[in-house]
């Protein structure tokens, strides 16, 4: 018999495994047989038990590891994210005690702010969370609140602390003396540092319009959009008062006295700088102090003065109007350097004065000027208040001064003369003064030109220098001029859309459409409100008759233009590098006016740009053009 005994499956037969004992046995007969050790059949089984228990136990621990490391991410997140709002509570902190004039309050503010912000970049840059963040589409937010809290960082440490350090003399009640002077050393000592954390403001803002977008998470996108919207503010703010720090020593007279025409602009009839030339005065500026003298209306100005050279380009364009002149038509253009060297030319022909410079502003700001130094009260009591200043100068005083257009300049006059006595008086808040004056800086309701060719080429190139760009970057810039001879534009609204195809080609198509709604509610208002002037048309009295113009992008071709869908005829131009087209619209009373523009402009780097001309509305504006490059 064979040793290996098997039975009929084939595996060894069953029975007790005699561990320990002899391997031997005897068969039935006494016989010693040897004894073949069974094979488990259990043993597979056993190794896949434990096989899954390995399994179970590992996926355990990589579930714990999982969570335990989510908790930690979230967790970090959170104190991330408390940190950021810490420093963005003691910047604010900050900048509220620098312009109190606390500079040891801010100088403490701004370290919190910087220690917090470190925290914030430390809680994002560990390596557990670089790592996580470098995972396709999953590590999305946290690479994005990496790159936020590397922008916040640079903030506090890169222009809020040096900016803090050297603020003190800044503070409106240091910058801003008794009787409205300005301490302009303190502006001149302030440069250095100025132009230090506006190149950084400028660095960083550039780098937060760099960081990516979130596959997902809302919150994480949402805080990337107001940091860049924060970044691009607080960039134009620092790169203004640098270059105010630069020029306004020398214009309000740091050097010696200096004199400027400062003309009134009534935007209720539309010129290209923001309405006709309604009134004048001359403010004499010495050792940071200024004074307004000699108001007077736009009648002073006679017009039988020499005209202006202002190159061939500029006669080609406005010489039909007399613009070099005749006051009434001194600022067709949207350059405000033309205006300013017109007025200056005309100021010199009528008084013999050369003055150093020449400013502009309006009602609204004007408006923003009494919201800051509180209401002025007129001879006989009636008061001008923010709220009322705009209708008064721009609508009322031309019903109530109907038949007497020398009584209604007279009126004007003794309104601009009280509001610029009380602002160079004592202020009670320099700051709101300053605020105000920014605003209306920052919609071009007070633009500045000097006869300085070193300070002009700075502010040739800020938003009160009021010039049209030299450069090749997309734009729309659109120009309302009355040709109605009316005070309908004070009525006027407008919406202005700016369209253009991608950049995968030289050139594009692009589109401007401009909407111009007549507000003027019904009623019986004076020929010099609602009429039009002889050889316009025989139309309805109310309606607004207007020449509006495109300058557009430099290189840029018409197809074709209509107005309510059908197409004009169009008149056509140079101005400055930039094509113009012109097309005469009427908006009649209660109506709206659609015009549109259909190009084709090169495809060139750039944000698009569509400079709003300052009139008594606020305009809505959208553009859709996208940046083809840097």
């Amino acid at each position: 018999m064979d040793d290996n005994v098997t039975g009929p499956s084939g595996f060894g037969t069953s029975g007790p495994d005699n561990r320990g004992s002899d391997d031997r046995a005897q068969a039935a007969d006494g016989a010693p047989v040897r004894r073949v050790r069974k094979r488990r059949t259990h043993q597979p089984q056993v190794r896949s038990h434990r096989l899954r228990r390995r399994v179970i136990i590992g996926s355990s621990v990589a579930v714990v590891v999982v969570v335990a490391f989510g908790a930690w991410l979230g967790f970090t997140a959170r104190e991330a994210q408390a940190n950021l709002e810490e420093a963005r509570s003691h910047a604010q902190l900050a900048k509220d005690a620098l312009l109190d004039g606390n500079t040891a309050d801010a100088q403490r503010s701004a370290a919190d702010a910087d220690k917090y912000a470190s925290r914030a970049y430390e809680n994002t840059h560990s390596i557990p969370w670089s790592i996580s963040a470098a995972v396709p589409v999953l590590g999305s937010p946290l690479a994005t609140s990496q790159q936020i809290s590397e922008v916040v960082r640079g903030l506090t440490h890169d222009v809020l602390t040096p900016a803090v350090d050297a603020g003190s003399t800044l503070a409106p009640d240091q910058l801003i003396q008794s009787g409205g002077r300005v301490n302009v050393q303190s502006l001149r000592n302030a440069v250095p540092v100025l132009d230090q954390t506006s190149v950084a403001a400028q660095s960083l803002s550039d780098q937060a319009h760099t960081i990516d977008e979130a596959t997902y998470l809302d919150v994480v996108n949402e805080a990337r959009t107001a940091l860049q919207d924060q970044t691009a503010e607080l960039s134009n703010l620092l790169s203004n008062t640098a270059i105010a720090a630069k020029v306004v020593p020398a214009m309000l007279g740091g050097d010696g006295p200096r004199n400027y025409f400062l003309g009134f602009q009534t935007n209720a009839e539309a010129r290209g700088t923001g309405g006709l030339l309604g009134g004048f005065g001359i403010v004499r500026a010495n050792d940071g102090g200024a004074k307004v003298d000699t108001l007077a209306s736009n009648s002073e100005l006679s017009m039988d003065k020499r005209p202006l050279d202002l190159g061939p380009e500029f006669e080609a364009r406005y010489g039909a109007s007399r613009p070099t002149t005749d006051f009434r038509n001194s600022n067709l253009s949207s350059h405000f350097p033309y205006a300013a060297q017109i007025w200056k030319s005309l100021w010199a022909q009528e008084s013999g004065e050369q003055v150093d410079g020449v400013v502009a502003t309006d009602p609204v700001a004007l408006s923003y000027v009494l919201g800051a130094i509180g209401p002025v009260t007129m001879p006989d009591g009636e008061v001008i208040t923010k709220d009322n200043v705009v209708e008064l100068t721009e609508s009322t005083a031309y019903v109530r001064f109907a038949d007497d257009n020398a009584a209604r300049k007279q009126y004007l006059q003794a309104i601009a003369a009280r509001v610029v006595d009380k602002m160079t008086g004592k202020l009670s808040s320099p700051q709101a003064l300053l605020d105000a004056l920014g605003r209306a800086a920052g919609e071009g309701r007070i633009a500045v030109w000097s006869a300085d060719p070193v300070l002009q080429q700075v502010l040739s190139g800020t938003k009160v220098g009021s010039a049209v760009p030299g450069d090749t970057a997309p734009y729309a810039g659109v120009v309302v001029n009355n040709l109605g001879g009316n005070k309908l534009d004070y009525y006027l609204t407008r919406e202005i859309e700016y369209v253009a195809d991608t950049c995968v080609s030289d050139t594009r198509s692009s589109t401007v459409t401009v909407r111009l709604t007549n507000n003027a509610p019904a009623g019986d208002f004076p020929q010099n409100v609602a009429g039009l002037v002889q050889g316009v048309g025989n139309v309805p009295k109310g309606t607004n008759s207007v020449d509006l113009s495109l300058l557009a992008t430099r290189g840029a071709t018409l197809r074709k233009v209509t107005v309510n869908g059908a197409q004009q005829f169009v008149f056509t131009g140079n101005e400055l590098g930039h094509p113009v087209f012109n097309v005469r619209a009427m908006i009649p009373q209660g109506k709206t006016t659609e015009v549109t523009f259909e190009l084709t402009e090169p495809t060139t780097p750039g944000e698009a740009r569509v400079p709003v001309q300052p009139l008594v509305d606020s305009p809505n504006v959208s553009v859709d053009v996208p940046n083809c490059g840097s």
